[in-house]
């Protein structure tokens, strides 16, 4: 099936007509449709917009879509990356697992890394959880709050598979990164523990 009206459709200038468009993707799945609904997400503003879009990726044969998001991490940046990844971690396919590399957590783009560590903890083989713990505590203290809680809870997520990276990075000498991998221990110890809570804490600890 072409896929000219779809890409027209998922152009229009209300996003309330895009994300209708992405609705009606998602909800008579066709082949053809996957590459216009993946280049769509690099370039769609709209929050909401995209979800949907994703929606309608999930909806598509993962043998189709996987292979195609696994190109858009590795051949594109920004968005395009961030969205191919978030699909990924909603798909769950271990065989994207490849396109999970240490450039990749600790890429420079925050939207990126962060969704690059929500999928690293969906993909990741068991015996490979540890790993990407070990990757994953290089980025302790990174950025504002906001990264640094998407960080906390990604590592709290590995569970028993980032104890002994924390632990290490307890000894760590830059003071920030001991105060937020002390601050992760306390949110895997204590999820109802808030993140701001958990932090105060932690840097009067790591003194």
């Amino acid at each position: 099936m072409d896929d000219t009206p779809l890409r027209f459709a998922l152009s229009a200038p209300s996003s309330s007509d895009r994300l209708q468009s992405a609705l009606a993707a998602g909800t008579r799945p066709d082949p053809s449709y996957v590459d216009a609904l993946i280049e769509r997400c690099a370039v769609e503003p709209d929050f909401y917009v995209r979800d949907m879009l994703t929606w309608a990726l999930l909806r598509h044969p993962a043998e189709l879509t996987v292979p195609r998001l696994m190109d858009e991490i590795r051949t594109h940046d920004g968005q395009a990356r961030s969205q191919a990844l978030h699909s990924l971690s909603k798909i769950g396919d271990a065989s994207a697992w490849p396109v999970i590399t240490p450039e990749l957590l600790t890429d420079p783009d925050d939207e990126v890394a962060r969704t690059a560590w929500r999928a690293a903890v969906v993909l990741a083989p068991d015996d490979r959880r540890a790993w990407v713990a070990g990757v994953l505590t290089t980025q302790l203290a990174r950025g504002g709050r906001d990264v640094q809680l998407s960080l906390s809870r990604s590592l709290a997520a590995l569970g028993t598979a980032a104890e002994q990276a924390l632990t290490d990075a307890r000894a760590h000498p830059d003071r920030n990164v001991r105060a937020h991998a002390i601050a992760t221990q306390r949110q895997i110890t204590d999820p109802d523990e808030g993140f701001d809570a958990a932090l105060y804490e932690a840097r009067r600890i790591a003194d």
